[in-house]
This record gives structure tokens, C-alpha cells and sequence, in this order.
């Protein structure tokens, strides 16, 4: 029998993780069977069992890969030198959020997550383990924000990031249960909290 290339093991793997998160949207976590999700995927109950074995399995690798394109971006401001102002570095990882929402309504599987994570310790642990990476990212950009002056000199980092960390996570409940959020008059809202001048044309967030 000729060997399973890597790419088809990975392409098959998307193929079944793109049907969960349909699944998942269309339906809820809780209302979406196993069976559910290899009928939408198009496969046979021993393939699909190939590569996951379990709802949590699905959910946990769906919210890794939609947190790496967040983290990818905060990455990709924390290199910046000068960091983005915190309003201007918030409006950008915001942004990927709403690209996401946009693409795919994948985004709404977060909030899903999230109610998990308060009774499934399975859940919770790699949910902690995830949102840590991106909290630690938030502590690293208070932490050059503060040594460029952008924020007093005597705030604490640790609070900052956690805050930083808070303000990603509201604006997700409310653009998913709320609706509508414009992006726009939320940044301006942390920008006057802060306490921050308007932006100045040209120096808009990427993307």
C-alpha cells in the first residue's frame, strides 16, 4: 500500500476540522454529534476516527489554530520598533478577530469554549494553556509600552496585560452576544479611557 503523503494527512485533517466549525456555529458544541460532524466532512466513520477521537479533541484544535492567527499578529506588533500605540496594537488584534468572524463565523466557537472551560477540566486546562500564551503577549506589550513612555512609568505590567487581555476578550462577547460592535467607536473608547491622542491619518492599524 503506497504511504499517506504528510500533506494529505493535513489537508484531510482542515477537510475535518472546517466541518466541525461548521457544525459547531450551526448548531452549538452541544448540539452537534460526532456523527454529525463526518457526515459534514464527507467521511467514513474509521477515517474520521483517524485523526480525532473526541468533541473536546475538535473544539481545543479548532480554538489553537484561530488563537495561533491571533497571536501571530501580536507577534508581529511586538517586533514592530516603536511598538503601536496600545489603542493602535489593540485596533490591529481586533481586526484579525473580525477578519475571522467575517471569513467564517468561527470566531462564536470561543465563547462556546469558554462555558466549557467552567465545568470540563479537560477543557480548562488546555483553555488555560492557550489564553496564558496570549495574556504572557499582552504583559510583553505593557511592558514595552511602558519603557517608551506610552504608559506611566510606575504601572504595573502584569495588571496592564491582564486588562489588555480583558478588553480582546469583551470586545468578542460583544460583537458575538451583543452583535453588531463597531470596532471603531470601541478602540476610541479604550483611546479616552487611556487618556490617548486620536489617531493621526496614516498610522492605522495593519490589515
Amino acid at each position: 500500500m503506497p504511504r499517506v503523503s504528510e500533506a494529505h494527512l493535513a489537508a484531510r485533517r482542515q477537510q475535518i476540522l472546517d466541518a466541525a466549525a461548521r457544525c459547531f456555529v450551526r448548531n452549538g458544541f452541544h448540539q452537534t454529534s460526532m456523527q454529525d460532524v463526518i457526515k459534514e466532512a464527507g467521511l467514513s466513520v474509521g477515517a474520521f476516527y483517524r485523526y480525532f477521537k473526541s468533541k473536546n479533541e475538535l473544539i481545543i484544535a479548532i480554538a489553537t489554530a484561530k488563537i495561533g492567527e491571533v497571536t501571530g499578529v501580536i507577534d508581529g506588533l511586538l517586533e514592530d520598533d516603536p511598538m503601536p500605540p496600545i489603542p493602535v496594537f489593540l485596533d490591529a488584534v481586533i481586526s484579525q478577530v473580525e477578519a475571522s468572524i467575517n471569513a467564517d463565523q468561527s470566531v462564536r466557537i470561543a465563547v462556546q469554549i469558554w462555558g466549557e472551560a467552567t465545568y470540563d477540566e479537560e477543557v480548562a486546562e488546555i483553555v488555560r494553556g492557550i489564553y496564558g500564551r496570549i495574556r504572557k503577549r499582552a504583559v510583553r506589550a505593557a511592558e514595552r509600552a511602558i519603557a517608551s513612555g506610552d504608559l506611566p512609568a510606575d504601572a504595573d505590567p502584569a495588571g496592564v496585560g491582564a486588562a489588555l487581555f480583558g478588553l480582546i476578550q469583551g470586545y468578542i462577547l460583544q460583537r458575538i452576544l451583543v452583535g453588531s460592535n463597531d470596532r471603531r467607536l470601541y478602540i476610541d473608547g479604550v483611546r479616552a479611557l487611556l487618556g490617548a491622542p486620536e489617531q493621526q491619518p496614516g498610522s492605522a492599524a495593519r490589515g
